[in-house]
């Protein structure tokens, strides 16, 4: 074969590759654009930031959940959190964060965090991330506002109980139990502290709790004469949880705990003992949460 011959066949072969590269960039940059940037404004040390919705679910994953949790936990926790989100992006309101909504931090703040680990976790959360892209979870045919904390006592609490709001109902959680670290604690207190914590004139005479609720949680304190609720004593002292032991001796008391947090939704330290025995993030959140759907924002935002 000449060399004209040759040139000719070689033109042939490389203009079709050539327009099918041509179409295919043009396929992928339509696809660009018509693919739609969600971004989130959060409040942040008296600042309004802008970011893509997936840069901000990295930052709650890294705030909410320790780096070490399984990977499937971490999926978990990045579809809980942005389902969270887009439930407050629905109701046009903006997101704080701090653990009033959820806590976001930068990668500089990552740094800090994590140190000589940062590349390893943060390479590890931005996977788990972009493996859940835009999933979110829906109940009852809508977003919802998808609470969850760090470690049960053993069994979730309705979220009707605690916030008197939603519909995500109370399970056991076995993975929550002393094998974990801080899992129970006992806090000192003397009693003067506690009468100024509940902005009381007399001296504290005795504490008694009057009444627990089906997973042992707290529901009525009386001190002297005065009645709480389980969910106000805890705040007001600021305790791990709502399931307590209360001590006093002398003028001491020691108050000791189970769990820790509102005990509503996923429990994280549960999630993961999930997820060391090999559950996929997908039933992480349908044992949690109950009777959901996993969709892809771009079905419910069109």
């Amino acid at each position: 074969m000449n060399k004209k011959n040759v040139l000719y066949f070689a033109v042939l072969i490389l203009i079709p590759l050539f327009v099918v590269s041509i179409l295919y960039k043009t396929l992928i940059n339509e696809n660009k654009k018509n693919s739609k940037e969600y971004l989130i404004k959060i409040s942040k040390n008296n600042e309004v930031l802008e970011i893509p919705l997936e840069n901000y679910i990295i930052g709650v994953v890294a705030g909410e959940m320790p780096a070490s949790f399984e990977v499937e936990a971490l999926k978990a926790q990045a579809v809980a959190s942005r389902t969270y989100a887009m439930y407050k992006i629905e109701l046009n309101k903006e997101l704080e964060a701090t653990t009033d909504d959820q806590v976001y931090i930068t990668q500089n703040e990552m740094k800090e965090k994590w140190g000589n680990d940062y590349n390893k976790y943060y390479n590890k959360i931005k996977n788990a991330v972009n493996e859940t892209k835009n999933l979110v979870m829906i109940k009852d045919n809508s977003l919802f506002k998808s609470f969850y904390f760090s470690m049960s006592n053993g069994y979730t609490e309705d979220s009707i109980t605690v916030f008197n709001e939603g519909n995500i109902k109370s399970v056991t959680s076995p993975w929550d139990n002393s094998s974990i670290n801080k899992f129970i604690v006992t806090t000192e207190f003397k009693l003067d502290d506690i009468k100024t914590k509940l902005k009381l004139k007399e001296d504290i005479k005795n504490i008694n709790i009057l009444k627990r609720d089906k997973n042992n949680r707290v529901e009525e304190v009386k001190v002297n004469n005065k009645t709480y609720t389980g969910i106000n004593f805890r705040h007001l002292l600021s305790l791990r949880s709502t399931d307590f032991e209360i001590k006093i001796k002398d003028n001491v008391c020691l108050i000791t705990t189970k769990g820790y947090g509102h005990g509503v939704g996923m429990s994280q330290y549960g999630a993961n003992g999930m997820a060391k025995e090999k559950y996929t993030y997908d039933e992480i959140l349908k044992y949690y949460y109950q009777d959901i759907k996993l969709k892809n924002i771009e079905e419910i935002f069109v």
